[in-house]
């Protein structure tokens, strides 16, 4: 059973179609990237994932879960991060992990709170409001809220974009390794394509609102004529209509 299973989603903005007709999963230890240029639907697709938004038509399932009929216990098994949602900064990095962990019901929680701040390299932080740390601090921190209910579905968009190459390096290896345990899937976007490359298992190409191109990313440029994932991307972004979709 996928961890993520997308069938025929369809997302209206009044006249403006956001998603249509996306169909796609994600595995349990899988890494699949979602991508594409700004506008084509990455954002929508992860918020009606996370049912911040309801789908004109068409279902989500995590963990067999379905979204609409059993919202509460299909994202208890979820976990979400971005650069844009940042926690919040007047508590302290600990507050802001026993408040989500609360809000996860994370058992042994005060145990999962110190295994989660030593593997992203918190503990000097522990007790600093997360407002004042740097940009590439809250991102750790943020990474380690999401990972603390251990999610069988894990959302990451950009989850690198503020981090040095040296630091970047080590997240990507240990959301590699979480995802290698078998413990959850995760779905991935980023426009950083060298990343990409890096740790997706598969990626998925969208193009206004559809699914363009998918497979793997070492091989899917050699297929389309392009040297490397970021010529490929670039093709998609502005000749979407001339990329083969067999």
């Amino acid at each position: 059973m996928p961890v993520l299973e997308v069938k025929n989603l369809r997302k209206e903005y009044g006249d403006t179609v956001g998603v249509e007709d996306l169909s796609f999963t994600v595995a349990r230890g899988e890494i699949v990237g979602l991508l594409g240029p700004n506008g084509a639907g990455k954002t929508t697709t992860i918020s009606t994932i996370l049912a911040v938004l309801e789908p004109t038509r068409g279902s989500i399932r995590i963990d067999g879960r379905d979204v609409q009929r059993e919202r509460s216990a299909a994202l208890s098994a979820t976990n979400f991060a971005a650069v844009y949602a940042q926690l919040p900064g007047n508590l302290t990095v600990e507050q802001n992990m026993r408040i989500f962990g609360m809000l996860y019901t994370v058992p042994h929680l005060e145990k999962r709170i110190r295994e989660v701040i030593k593997e992203f390299e918190l503990e000097r932080f522990a007790d600093t409001k997360a407002g004042v740390l740097s940009s590439g601090e809250q991102t750790r921190v943020s990474l380690a809220k999401a990972m603390l209910n251990e999610p069988r579905l894990l959302l990451l968009d950009e989850p690198t974009a503020s981090l040095d190459p040296s630091t970047a390096r080590v997240i990507r290896e240990q959301i590699r390794a979480y995802a290698s345990s078998g413990k959850g899937g995760i779905l991935w976007t980023s426009h950083n394509m060298f990343e990409v490359e890096a740790v997706c298992d598969r990626v998925l190409f969208l193009s206004k609102g559809k699914i363009l191109l998918e497979g793997d990313p070492k091989k899917l440029p050699q297929e389309h004529g392009t040297p490397n994932l970021e010529e490929l991307f670039i093709k998609v972004a502005r000749e979407p209509l001339s990329v083969s979709v067999e």
